[in-house]
């Protein structure tokens, strides 16, 4: 062994061939914390320093490659100030040039996920090798951020700057075949022969075969592209992004403006300013959102891996109540290996549920994500009965009908009767009180909410809701069976609407104040679009379904009617009354026409405003701002109150929450979060400037003390 370390070793393979291992101790993936710098920094001099070495293959002893950076340690080192910061990132760089210098051929066999770093390190060999099961990118700007190691210099250079942009402006995972083609790796071959091929061509690169010199030269110098060629790549391609993604994320556009600098220059120069356009990127808001984001959902992933240690296993589920949701919930559970049954006592809604699952099957396989046999086996994982005759066997059961009390407790009592003593039943109501409706059952221990969000396939949250009497067991299994359908599920405790919409009726709240003041809904809805949400209040609630929120509103009315409720008919009585219902009959605050693909399009309906024209009780001049803060106070606000009402356990959870259930901003990180941007103390002023709007927008008596207190939901901003 030349040299063994925590987290990297070098050792010889045959005579003049070493081997620089990445193999982190104590940890599942290899990261580039300061740990692994430091000891690629000991670890390259020895090598410089040994004559004996003619050439060195990179490699992995984990079954991925390296996965990046240490994300964990971004939220501490992006408060460091400027000059501290880019000293540091051209230390690393300094590192992953001086390796690319050696003086002899260096090859990278890439034997499973390289990202960021990862694929940093491997760019700045000279050969890569990748096994066929192996992905490789530059996710960064998932991050709000870019590459910091070279990969907006290296990455261009190697194959191109188009595709470099494309790359490294989605922050996609790109497959083995893909990455040959593109001429990224100069080999694929399958797994158990990645060890042979890189020692050959290591050998062969050492014996003059492969001029390893010419191979690293292109790296070193400026990019190939005249004055016009760069022109019309880089201001063509900040066009395309700027039109596809906006300005809310300013991490891509950093991307080309990067490389765009930097095309004139050779390698150290160019890594200068990838270092500066990193560090301006690393300081933003967004950035903060999105690592925090990140953080967040670790600690979710956390949280479900204890509850899946006492989880029971779920083998065959059941769906009470055919229809959209019904077939969307079992097209999730069959695509994800569960086995399901659908019950509903109308044939003509079970072959629509069907019908759904087999169109989002096909989609699969259109898309080429699926193939035609796998869509077969997972349609004869979706059982079709009008009977309860199986359902002795199922593990758990999902309800999901009609959104009145008593009905599903007539239902919830029929199907207890039916199944094993430890079968759980779960609700997939939206608003109604899960310990209420326990009441109905002998066996409330094993009854949780389960509840979904539409469309299923597309929509990545499931609450699962604790009830007073659900067991420990009941919401462990309930989550595992949410994460194996590939969700993202949060426990909250039971109160009217839970989490997600107790907060957003608060947020409609704001908008139902703003149409009653006279402001006019497609205006409300573009500003707030503008802010980041990906459809404004009005449309939300077309596509949500107004006698959804109708009798949503009424439910939670019961025990927030002091916030939610000034006793006015509001702009949902109206419609609701009128029988325009949104997308579902084609006319709500919009009306719908099918659009070439026969999707529902909104179009302008003028005949609304007669409706509206009835409940504007006193016309008001809002400006832009102050419509944002008329939506946005409510909705915080209440976020706040879940919060210290243990609806939920922490901010992380109810931002996540907020994130994966009603498309909240993800740029701006969650509602909590948005409050620490702001500041609690400034965010307490604001929203006391609005006190005379209700009590939707009064600060609890804890967030004032948090303010005078200087406190924050996520500690200081960067």
């Amino acid at each position: 062994m030349i040299y063994e370390g925590k987290a990297i070793t070098v050792k010889t393979l045959e005579s003049g061939v070493v081997e620089l291992k990445f193999d982190l101790k104590g940890e599942s993936v290899n990261k580039f914390n300061s740990l692994t710098i430091n000891e690629l920094r000991q670890a390259i001099d020895i090598i410089k320093a040994d004559a004996s070495v003619r050439g060195v293959i990179v490699s992995s002893g984990k079954d991925v490659f390296v996965v990046g950076a240490d994300i964990t340690a971004f939220t501490s080192n992006f408060k460091l100030p400027y000059a501290e910061l880019k000293a540091d990132y051209l230390y690393a760089n300094k590192i992953f040039s001086d390796f690319e210098d050696l003086k002899m051929p260096t090859v990278a066999a890439i034997n499973g996920t390289a990202l960021g770093g990862g694929l940093e390190i491997c760019l700045a060999a000279d050969f890569r090798v990748m096994s066929a099961t192996a992905k490789i990118g530059l996710p960064e700007v998932k991050l709000g951020i870019h590459p910091g190691f070279g990969g907006t210099v290296r990455l261009p250079r190697l194959i191109g700057a188009d595709n470099a942009m494309a790359w490294i402006t989605t922050g996609k995972e790109n497959s083995a075949i893909d990455a040959l083609k593109m001429g990224a790796v100069d080999s694929v071959v399958v797994p158990d022969k990645l060890a042979n091929a890189a020692l050959n061509l290591i050998k062969s690169a050492i014996n003059g075969e492969f001029d390893y010199k010419a191979k690293r030269q292109p790296k070193l110098e400026k990019l190939k592209l005249n004055a016009i060629e760069q022109m019309m790549s880089f201001e063509t391609t900040k066009g395309f992004i700027v039109g596809k993604i906006g300005t809310n994320y300013p991490a891509p556009i950093e991307v080309i403006k990067t490389i765009q600098k930097s095309a004139n220059c050779g390698r150290d120069k160019a890594l200068e300013v990838e270092s500066a356009g990193f560090i301006k990127l690393s300081k933003t808001f967004v950035a903060q959102s999105l690592i925090g984001l990140f953080l967040n959902d670790q600690t979710l992933k956390k949280k479900i891996k204890v509850y899946n240690k006492t989880a029971k296993d779920v083998n065959l589920a059941a769906i009470l109540g055919a229809g959209i949701m019904g077939g969307g919930i079992a097209y999730q559970s069959a695509s994800k290996g569960t086995p399901i049954l659908i019950k509903d006592i109308n044939q003509r809604s079970i072959e629509h549920s069907l019908a759904v699952a087999s169109k989002l099957l096909v989609n699969c396989v259109n898309q080429g994500h699926m193939t035609a046999s796998k869509m077969a086996e997972v349609l004869n994982n979706i059982r079709p009965t009008l009977s309860y005759g199986d359902f002795g066997h199922v593990d758990l059961v999902v309800e999901a009908i009609v959104e009145h009390l008593q009905v599903k407790q007539d239902v919830l009592i029929e199907v207890e009767a039916q199944v094993k003593d430890d079968t759980i039943l779960a609700s997939n109501t939206s608003t109604i009180s899960i310990s209420l409706l326990a009441k109905a059952l002998r066996r409330p221990e094993n009854f949780v909410g389960m509840h979904f969000f539409n469309p299923v396939h597309m929509m990545p949250l499931v609450e699962v809701i604790r009830g007073e009497k659900s067991s420990k067991l009941a919401i462990a299994t309930t989550v595992a069976y949410a994460k194996k359908m590939g969700k993202s599920p949060i426990v909250v405790n039971d109160c009217p609407g839970f989490l997600v919409n107790r907060i957003l009726f608060s947020y409609f709240g704001g908008f139902a104040k703003l149409v009653s003041a006279g402001v006019d809904f497609v205006r409300i809805d573009s500003i707030m679009e503008k802010f980041g949400w990906p459809m404004g209040p009005a449309y939300l609630m077309d596509v949500v379904g107004i006698d959804t929120c109708y009798h949503s509103q009424h439910i939670m009315a019961k025990s927030l009617s002091s916030r939610t409720k000034d006793g006015r008919r509001s702009a949902i009585d109206v419609l609701y009354e009128a029988k325009r219902l949104g997308q579902k009959n084609s006319k709500g605050f919009y009306a719908y026409e099918a659009d070439k693909k026969n999707k529902q399009k909104k179009v302008s309906d003028l005949s609304v405003y007669e409706l509206l024209a009835t409940i504007i009780y006193e016309q008001c001049e809002v400006s832009d701002d102050n419509v944002i803060n008329w939506m946005m106070i409510p909705l915080c606000l209440e976020t706040v109150r879940c919060l210290e009402d243990g609806i939920v356990e922490t901010a992380a959870e109810a931002d996540m929450g907020l994130i994966y259930g009603i498309g909240f901003p993800s740029f701006r990180g969650g509602a909590l979060r948005y409050i620490d941007s702001i500041g609690v103390a400034k965010f307490v002023a604001l929203a006391d400037q609005y006190a005379n709007l209700g009590q939707l927008y009064h600060p609890t008596a804890k967030l004032r003390e948090m303010a005078e207190n200087g406190q924050s939901f996520f500690g200081s901003a960067l």
